[in-house]
Order: C-alpha cells, then sequence, then structure tokens
C-alpha cells in the first residue's frame, strides 16, 4: 500500500484550514423540482497545509516531508485539530464514547466509527486510523483491557476480541484519531521574499480511502 504511518508535523497542521466535503447530483425536473443522489457513501476531506506555515522553518520542514513523500505517491496521517476525538473536543476521551456495534455473539472484529447526529439523522463515519495510547474498549458498561480482552489494529482501526462478545451487547469505544490523506499536487511553490511579506504558499491536501 502507497501509506506512510507517519503523522504530519501537528504543530503545522494547527493553523490549518479543511474540513468535510460531499458529491451530490442535482437534477432539476421540467415540473421545477429536484433530484437528488450522491456516489459517495462517505464524505471526504480537504485541507490547505501552507496556511500553517509561520516561519521559514516551517517551510523547510514541509519541503522534507513532501519530498519524503514523493508528492502525492505516499499518503501519511493528518490531524484535524477541529475533528480528532471520539468525543466532544473539551471532554476527555472515555470508554464509552461511542457505540461502534451490537454483538451478535459470533463476530469478533469490529470496526471503529464515529456517529454524527442531528436531530433524528445520523452519520458513522469509519475511523481507520486511531492514535496509538488512545484506544479504549468496553463491553457495555465494562472497560476492556487491551492486550488481554482484545488487540487494536491501529493502521486499519479493527478490534479483535479474544473471544466473539455475547449477543446483543453493545461494543464502545473512545479514542483519538488521525485522518489518511495524501498531497493533492506534485508541486510545491515557496519563495523566501514573499513568505516574509506574509504570503504563504498553498499546499492542499485530499483524504484518502485505506
Amino acid at each position: 500500500m502507497n501509506f506512510h504511518e507517519v503523522r504530519f508535523p501537528a504543530s503545522l497542521s494547527f493553523g490549518s484550514v479543511g474540513g468535510p466535503e460531499r458529491r451530490t447530483d442535482v437534477v432539476t425536473l421540467a415540473n421545477g423540482f429536484e433530484e437528488r443522489n450522491t456516489p459517495w457513501a462517505h464524505s471526504r476531506r480537504r485541507y490547505d497545509a501552507g496556511l500553517g506555515m509561520r516561519s521559514l522553518d516551517d517551510v523547510e520542514t514541509l519541503i522534507a516531508f513532501f519530498e519524503a513523500r514523493h508528492g502525492q505517491m505516499f499518503g501519511f496521517r493528518w490531524k484535524d485539530w477541529s475533528d480528532f476525538k471520539s468525543g466532544r473536543a473539551s471532554a476527555d476521551t472515555t470508554f464509552d464514547d461511542q457505540v461502534i456495534a451490537t454483538a451478535d455473539g459470533v463476530q469478533s472484529a469490529f470496526q471503529l466509527t464515529k456517529t454524527y447526529r442531528s436531530g433524528e439523522f445520523s452519520y458513522a463515519r469509519p475511523i481507520t486510523k486511531p492514535v496509538a495510547g488512545t484506544v479504549r474498549i468496553g463491553i457495555e458498561q465494562d472497560e476492556m483491557r487491551e492486550t488481554v480482552d482484545y488487540e487494536i489494529d491501529l493502521t486499519s482501526g479493527i478490534v479483535r476480541f479474544e473471544k466473539p462478545p455475547a449477543s446483543s451487547m453493545r461494543i464502545m469505544a473512545g479514542y483519538e484519531f488521525d485522518v489518511p490523506v495524501r498531497f493533492d499536487t506534485d508541486r510545491v511553490q515557496t519563495s523566501v521574499a514573499s513568505f516574509q511579506a506574509g504570503d504563504v504558499p498553498n499546499v492542499p491536501v485530499v483524504e484518502v480511502r485505506v
């Protein structure tokens, strides 16, 4: 897989802008009504890494990271400072932040997910790049022990239990996570003069499926 399990410097992504995008096909009918459909089951996030640059040293760090990824060739981890926890941004992570599945008594592997809710509607986002040391798993009201009760694959976000949880039991999870991304350009243009004048390079970054 063309993916490097390394995070873009979090101090640089802190100043970036970006967020989720959707693709919706809108067709206006002859009677004026619309039909709307989407080919995407999941949203895709885009960011601009250039806006996090504050010094020439930051630019040097960016160029080194870009070169090591061979431009668009290799993906990497990205910390989205506006959305990197299973629970509220202002709260500590707990093992019951998210309900990721309901056990059937047979399945022993479960994908980490984060559910976004608004009123009666919701969207379940697969989480494939949890951060090491932050994942907490529970079954109903009981927190489980990593390496004893379960294992977590940090490259896929899959939780594997030593034995299948009992049927109808809720599988809970709390975690921090990164977004799998790649550079959306094969060139980075910088100028010392323009940077000192307040202009920063445009470095687009886009989410990838892994």
